[in-house]
């Protein structure tokens, strides 16, 4: 039974879908004017998993991923996220190129990072440009109702015609204070209400004709305006950093639920932020890193995944140079042994009772994701067969293979597949295996480096074992 551990609710529930066997899953995705980040990595690496999992238990998944190329503007930290310049139109003007091409350009390493991650793609990726007739009929529902007004080709939703304006995050309008940073829209009612329209000025490279002005849409309107498009009125789940749940996911609440009358989602999951060195990532700490920095590093990508699944989604994680370490030494771990387990005759005693380990992993995932305590399962599962075969032999290693096969595949780990090791070269390292018995070190060295010279890698295990790997 699976639980989840809801934002709106600040509870764990049990998971109950919609529709049975069915589930609609929308991903806050990302801003397409720069690359994305360590922390957008980790964020988009939750409801990946989440998916993963949903669909190894049987479900059938519909998940949707937006890509905002339009409104999402740079002081998205102050107040209502409606200040500032479009930071799409801001980074085309920069680089002297159009709003399409940026957009185009970062979605395209977007999509790269995801693959390169072996993040699952979205069954959609609407872009927020294409469905500006979606929004426009979705505001002017809300000015129909009373829940919106115009002044001077602008729109605001009124924070204060919604009663239930903070049940997300906690930021009810008896509690919100206007901040010394809050700059309030001479067009606004209230210091609280937000952006749905705002009109263009002659200059602005991203406007659209509307009832109310040639303009733009303001950020939150767009994720309520695809997100049912795709999925309905009510879905099951939405994804997020924890950075997303106010303003964005509060107002998105906020106009979806008046314009529609009915339940937006039923589960919110949020992933909270990422450090690095116990410090927020910045450009000006030097301190900012996105996948290419792993790489230049020497780490892999599944090397950072299996860093990010070391700790809990709902838990802050701080990144370090030597936390990669580990996660390399341990990616190592469980292909070395998946190595063995495929070389493995199935001719041992030992039996491990693999139903007992597939509970205990099925039970830390159903725990609202507990991957840590998921991982650990498998890593003891890894600890014991490594015993087993090292000892006499493994009577069930292809049971065992294939529990690893399944949770890597929930995991979204790509296991290295075992190489085909040619007769000569095994002859040649039962050889060396032979010498390092006899203390010939000299003839063992020489053994290695012929083995090396013909592209094979062996490497030493407990009892004078070992392993080949291909180079």
């Amino acid at each position: 039974m699976l639980t989840l551990y809801n934002t709106l609710s600040k509870t764990k529930e049990e998971f109950k879908p919609l529709n049975p066997g069915k589930v609609s899953m929308y991903v806050c995705g990302p801003t397409v004017y720069d690359r994305i980040h360590l922390g957008n990595i980790r964020s988009y690496t939750t409801p990946d998993i989440l998916r993963r999992y949903l669909e190894y238990s049987g479900y059938e998944v519909r998940q949707i991923k937006n890509i905002t190329d339009v409104g999402h503007l740079t002081a998205d930290d102050i107040a209502q996220g409606d200040s500032g310049e479009d930071k799409i139109e801001k980074k085309a003007l920069r680089e002297k190129k159009t709003p399409a091409e940026i957009a185009d350009f970062y979605e395209e390493y977007f999509h790269a990072t995801e693959k390169a991650m072996n993040i699952l793609p979205a069954h959609y990726f609407p872009r927020a440009t294409s469905h500006v007739p979606q929004m426009i009929r979705i505001i002017s529902t809300l000015i129909e109702k009373g829940f919106a007004y115009e002044i001077n080709g602008n729109v605001f939703f009124d924070v204060t015609k919604f009663a239930d304006y903070g049940k997300l995050s906690g930021n009810t309008l008896e509690d919100l204070q206007v901040g010394a940073r809050l700059e309030e829209h001479p067009d606004k009612k209230n210091p609280w209400d937000f952006a749905l329209w705002l009109k263009a000025p002659k200059e602005h490279l991203l406007r659209w004709d509307s009832p109310w002005s040639v303009g733009y849409p303001g950020w939150h309107i767009e994720c309520s305006a695809m997100s049912t498009e795709y999925l309905g009125d009510t879905m099951d789940i939405h994804t997020g950093g924890e950075d997303n749940i106010f303003p964005h996911h509060e107002a998105e609440i906020a106009q979806t639920e008046c314009a529609t009358g009915a339940k937006f989602v039923n589960y919110w999951v949020h992933t909270r932020h990422l450090k690095v060195d116990g410090a927020k990532m910045s450009k000006s700490k030097n301190n900012f890193y996105v996948l290419e920095d792993i790489r230049d590093k020497g780490y892999s990508p599944m090397e950072l995944r299996l860093l990010l699944l070391s700790a809990h989604h709902r838990t802050q994680l701080n990144f370090t140079w030597k936390a990669m370490d580990q996660a390399k030494a341990n990616l190592i771990s469980i292909n070395n042994f998946y190595q063995r387990l495929s070389n493995s005759t199935g001719t041992g005693n030992a039996i491990l009772n693999i139903a007992d380990y597939k509970r205990s992993f099925e039970a830390a995932m159903d725990d609202d994701l507990n991957t840590p305590k998921a991982l650990s399962v498998i890593f003891q599962l890894i600890k014991d067969g490594n015993t087993a075969l090292d000892g006499n032999g493994l009577a069930n290693p292809e049971e065992t293979k294939k529990l690893l096969e399944t949770s890597m595949k929930v995991f979204g780990l790509t296991l290295e597949t075992p190489a085909e090791i040619p007769a000569e070269i095994t002859s040649l390292a039962e050889e060396r295996k032979a010498a390092r018995f006899n203390k010939d070190f000299q003839k063992s060295d020489e053994l290695r480096q012929a083995i090396d010279k013909l592209g094979y890698i062996v490497e030493d295990i407990k009892d004078n074992n070992f392993i080949i790997k291909k180079k």
